[in-house]
């Protein structure tokens, strides 16, 4: 009886022993876990970062469809064979890979996934923002660059123009520094600020939701805006 009491006893220790094991490996096992969780974006996924992929694959040539926001199958496709012709893993997903070979900051991505979807939004609007001030007014005033970021938002609240950072900005034909590809320019802090300014509300432009330099612009049809008003090179317009 004594032996069997033995045996029953090593036994319940063997399984107390893993339960343990397993849940301490478990506990510390998860925040690794976390920490390598990936951002993927995938048939049907929605938002300004799938208007970001749609852009960029558009300016490349590998997308011929409307800069939307929705991952349907013309992005899935696009997405497919921009993978194929630069070595990568070809599977219609766009994961940390494939973002950071179109050139979509990943750590920015990841940064924000720890906290909720409208922190993603904002902390993408921040970055695609400072980018396009960046490449359309570097070397302005700091209230030029934040007007500038103001016209884009000024755009996604007017119903003629896309109701999204991502789509006023990507729209074709609307930015030079997108043609230009000044979109893509080192990113200075000043840039960043601005967008930031302008999305908490500040709006140097007066409402405009043009604005062109004089100096350079080539339509004739700009002039035919009503001005409000005149930061640095700038005419910012109704």
């Amino acid at each position: 009886m004594s032996k069997k009491i033995m045996r029953f006893k090593r036994e319940i220790v063997c399984i107390l022993m893993v339960m343990f094991t397993y849940i301490s490996t478990s506990v510390c096992m998860t925040p690794y876990t976390s920490a390598v969780k990936t951002i993927s974006y995938y048939y049907g996924s929605r938002g300004d970062v799938v208007s970001q992929i749609q852009g960029r694959l558009r300016d490349w040539g590998y997308y011929n469809g409307s800069i939307d926001g929705i991952y349907g199958y013309k992005t899935f496709t696009a997405v497919k064979t921009f993978q194929a012709k630069n070595g990568l893993s070809v599977d219609g997903v766009a994961g940390n890979a494939t973002l950071n070979a179109i050139g979509i900051n990943v750590a920015a991505l990841e940064g924000a996934a720890s906290g909720n979807n409208k922190n993603v939004t904002s902390n993408q609007d921040v970055l695609l923002l400072a980018r396009l001030i960046n490449g359309e007014a570097r070397g302005e005033p700091y209230e030029g660059q934040v007007a500038v970021g103001a016209v884009v938002l000024n755009r996604t609240r007017d119903p003629k123009f896309p109701s999204s950072v991502a789509g006023v900005i990507y729209q074709p034909g609307a930015f030079t520094a997108i043609v230009d590809g000044q979109i893509h320019a080192n990113l200075l802090q000043s840039s960043v600020n601005a967008a930031q300014d302008a999305l908490n509300g500040w709006d140097p432009s007066g409402g405009a939701i043009y604005y062109f330099n004089p100096s350079t612009a080539t339509s004739s049809w700009i002039w035919s805006r009503p001005l409000i008003k005149i930061i640095g090179k700038h005419r910012f317009c109704r």
